[in-house]
């Protein structure tokens, strides 16, 4: 693991970045795993909309009413772990409304601050994939060094980019290198979020690259019950049946050994073209 060292921070954000909650879902395991400690957090009058983002109101335990803003925040383990693994830093909230280059470097600045050796951004796509099939996960980086370690493809992406790739652009620059992953959602499941198979298939990714093993039996099993409310609510639906089955036969297209890597980031690429959006010098 030497390519992203032994001090990264793993990236997700709320927001399109996260389609099926599958990315945000990653940071929630990791923090259930371990106990954290804030490192830094962002003023949201800096970054957010409020009318797009809207602070909400809750009650405490006293009965009185406190408002929640909206947060980013910088988190790292309370106690480093004493196996020689990488230790995993989580960075989360919510996508920023504005001013994008002063909250990315406000982050950066504290990771030079703290000795940080590698970012790993996480995202999900809503994607023309079965919900049957295993869950696809795109890592990429534009570093050549992490690439070449890791074997993970480069990404020839150009368009529309999120806080992701701003992120591991700003990063790059400050000489900390990075790396990606996407998750693609079926599309058809949009509103069963969370997307519980989704974030198991990065947590899965995520220990091959970095060798942590982080305890994840409960999400498989409640994977497997996604998948089975999925095959449930399709099946009474003979238009929806046909048209899983038509993406299951593309997908064993791809998954043939006639099929190249470059193939498959390739409709990556063209999924991101035709939404419009994505993330920049890798994926998004």
């Amino acid at each position: 693991m030497d390519a992203l060292g032994n001090r990264i921070v793993v990236v997700a954000f709320d927001g399109w970045n996260d389609a099926g909650e599958a990315a945000s879902g990653v940071i929630e395991v990791l923090r259930e795993g371990s106990d954290y400690e804030l490192v830094h957090s962002v003023d949201p009058e800096q970054y957010f909309d409020y009318q797009y983002t809207r602070p909400s109101s809750k009650m405490d335990a006293t009965g009185h009413r406190e408002l929640r803003w909206p947060e980013a925040a910088l988190w790292r383990p309370s106690e480093p772990p004493t196996d020689g693994s990488p230790e995993f830093w989580l960075l989360t909230g919510v996508e920023p409304a504005r001013t994008w280059q002063a909250f990315a470097n406000e982050f950066i600045d504290v990771a030079l601050r703290d000795d940080v050796t590698g970012f790993l951004t996480l995202g999900a796509m809503l994607s023309d994939v079965p919900h049957t099939r295993p869950i696809s996960i795109f890592a990429a980086s534009s570093n050549e060094q992490v690439r070449e370690a890791l074997s993970v493809e480069r990404s020839l992406y150009e368009g529309p980019v999120g806080i992701l790739s701003v992120f591991e652009h700003f990063a790059e620059q400050a000489g900390i290198p990075t790396a990606s992953l996407w998750a693609s959602v079926p599309h058809y499941v949009a509103t069963a979020a969370p997307s519980p198979k989704a974030t198991l298939a990065l947590l899965d990714r995520l220990h091959e690259l970095t060798g942590v093993d982080v305890p994840r039996e409960r999400l498989r099993t409640e994977a497997a019950t996604w998948e089975v409310s999925i095959d449930a609510a399709a099946a009474d639906d003979e238009e929806m049946t046909e048209y899983i089955h038509q993406l299951e036969r593309t997908r064993d297209t791809w998954d043939s050994p006639e099929a190249s890597g470059d193939a498959i980031a390739q409709a990556f690429e063209r999924y991101l073209r035709r939404r419009g959006d994505g993330p920049g010098d890798h994926k998004r």
